[in-house]
């Protein structure tokens, strides 16, 4: 396409939208043509400003995200849905997906990964999170066995996020963990990021306690 990524910014916390706007004026070829607070005022604004891609939070008062894609996606399918979440294995990301949206980024990726991903979209392709990917993994691993997917872990950790707590209490690094895994090191602090904010542990050794105290070790 010519010209530049035209983006709405859809997200009922006052601070993302202005973080979110600041770093996304700062990348070349990204343009913010409006914010919206709820998934109604994200439908509207949406049809009035036709984006090229609608940058989504999930939980949003009024209408939710996930309504707001299936109702924007009935109106005018040729804008894109990239969604937000603040926990890569949130249930509503399957919901997201069946309602039309056509990528998924956890809220702490950083600016290079959210321009990969608007690319990504408005090409036509999918754009992940490596953590959402798993948790997608894991959803249909289970449909297919015929079970519902339900947490086994403490702190409604994923398997993957258990895991890598349990290296971490097992003294790896970062760099260590990743090669373990056969997974980047981005990939790897993605985990540590959402193992943190679910445990509610802030630093590593807090973390190695909370695996000895669950029997993650």
């Amino acid at each position: 396409m010519t010209g530049p990524i035209r983006v709405l910014l859809a997200d009922d916390q006052r601070v993302v939208r202005e973080g979110l706007g600041t770093l996304l004026g700062l990348l070349t070829g990204i343009e913010v043509v409006g914010t919206a607070a709820d998934g109604n005022e994200a439908l509207a604004l949406a049809i009035q400003l036709r984006p090229d891609v609608v940058l989504m939070d999930l939980r949003m008062p009024r209408c939710d995200g996930i309504e707001a894609t299936r109702r924007l996606r009935e109106h005018d399918a040729s804008i894109k849905v990239l969604v937000l979440t603040t926990y890569a294995d949130d249930r509503s990301v399957i919901d997201a997906l069946r309602a039309g949206a056509r990528g998924y980024l956890t809220k702490d990726a950083g600016r290079a990964e959210i321009r990969e991903a608007l690319e990504r979209v408005t090409r036509g392709q999918p754009a992940i999170d490596p953590a959402v990917q798993q948790h997608l993994l894991d959803v249909i691993t289970a449909s297919r066995a015929g079970a519902e997917p339900a947490p086994q872990f403490p702190g409604g950790l994923t398997a993957r996020e258990a895991e890598v707590l349990s290296l971490i209490a097992r003294g790896l690094s970062n760099t260590e963990i990743a090669s373990q895994l056969m997974v980047s090191e981005t990939t790897v602090k993605s985990h540590i990021n959402h193992l943190f904010a679910k445990t509610g542990v802030r630093d590593r050794a807090q973390a190695v306690t909370y695996a000895y105290q669950h029997g993650l070790t």
